[in-house]
């Protein structure tokens, strides 16, 4: 009995310590570096900002024809689509994609033309005039319908088995293919490919029938991302398409280098709180930017040539952009006092 009473009182008393032992790490051996143990909580590494992409309005020159029949009108589906896709892009939030307005400027003031909207060359000498990492062009390869039932009514024949005219057959089937490619602004090299096919079909119904609200378009355009386009057959393979196109544009995301773009400039006016300068969205220059401020107090020129060689300065202080437009922007003090017209302003959009 004595026994086993000695036995309990002794698994009383180490069975605590074996537990302690259990939770302690070894010691290392010796002459080892004791081993570090993972934080429990690493604090999340800061992630680079978001690739910029701008999205050119798609080509459709080889389904014009179609397209017209489709909708009795010559309608720029190209730019339909491309709208569409930047709303898919936007959505997501992988890309920081351009506004639609500051594009369009850009493109009138160099007279860019319809027919270069497929073409990686030209479209990427406007990437840079807009401060984009890639520009996506792309091509409309299929919009129409497919005659199922040939006996009634259609033009028959035409690109791919499409029928340029009757639509309103027993079975309406309205197919859209599209394709993009991402290119680099500086060397024009396509970075990445992406497709989109979309098919929608409905007994007794026409291309653009089945929505109940579809009203048809004015002054020439149609609104590929309103609801009631979205109702007809030939708006459902429409978004049908965009979407399998915007899922394998967002996976080519990777693919991207985010470029490192060196913004200088000077201090134009100083208007109160606001300090202007210089530099606008054409260098890459965008709302939320910090720039330091400096103030040249010596030119170091070379005694030979005259040439300048290094300039002295001295920091002002740090400035904030609050609005920015083609060549110049807007922006509020962050740190320092005293800023002059001339000063120089540099930042590095990372």
């Amino acid at each position: 009995m004595k026994k086993i009473l000695w036995a309990a009182l002794s698994l009383c008393v180490f069975l605590p310590v074996a537990a302690e032992a259990q939770t302690q790490a070894p010691a290392p051996a010796a002459g080892a570096s004791p081993a570090t143990s993972a934080p429990s909580a690493a604090p999340a590494q800061p992630q680079g900002r978001r690739k910029r992409v701008a999205v050119f309005d798609f080509d459709y020159a080889t389904v014009q024809k179609y397209s017209d029949a489709a909708f009795g009108a010559n309608i720029d589906v190209g730019k339909g689509i491309a709208d569409l896709l930047v709303k898919h892009l936007v959505k997501d939030g992988t890309y920081s994609v351009i506004e639609r307005k500051a594009m369009d400027k850009i493109l009138a003031e160099q007279n860019f033309s319809n027919s270069d909207r497929a073409n990686p060359n030209s479209a990427a000498k406007l990437g840079k005039l807009l401060g984009v990492d890639a520009i996506i062009v792309g091509s409309i390869t299929q919009f129409g319908n497919e005659n199922k039932d040939t006996k009634v009514g259609g033009g028959g024949g035409g690109f791919g088995g499409f029928g340029i005219g009757g639509f309103s057959h027993k079975k309406s089937k309205a197919i859209v293919a599209v394709d993009a490619r991402i290119v680099d602004i500086d060397t024009a090299e396509i970075l990445g490919v992406a497709d989109g096919k979309g098919e929608s079909s409905r007994e007794n119904t026409s291309l653009l029938g089945g929505g109940s609200n579809w009203h048809g378009w004015g002054g020439g355009a149609v609104d590929f991302g309103s609801s009631d386009f979205a109702q007809t057959i030939l708006g459902e393979a429409v978004n049908v398409a965009v979407t399998k196109l915007s899922t394998g544009v967002i996976a080519d995301n990777s693919k991207l280098q985010a470029r490192t773009i060196s913004v200088e400039g000077l201090v134009a006016a100083v208007d109160g709180g606001q300090i202007i300068v210089n530099v606008g969205a054409k260098v890459g220059l965008k709302v939320g930017d910090q720039l330091t401020v400096e103030r040249v107090t010596k030119e170091i020129k070379d005694p030979a040539t005259g040439k300048v060689l290094r300039r002295m300065a001295t920091a002002v202080g740090a400035i904030k952009v609050t609005d920015v437009d083609d060549i110049s922007a807007v922006a509020v003090a962050v740190s320092g006092t005293g800023f002059k017209v001339g000063d120089a302003v540099r930042t590095v959009t990372q």
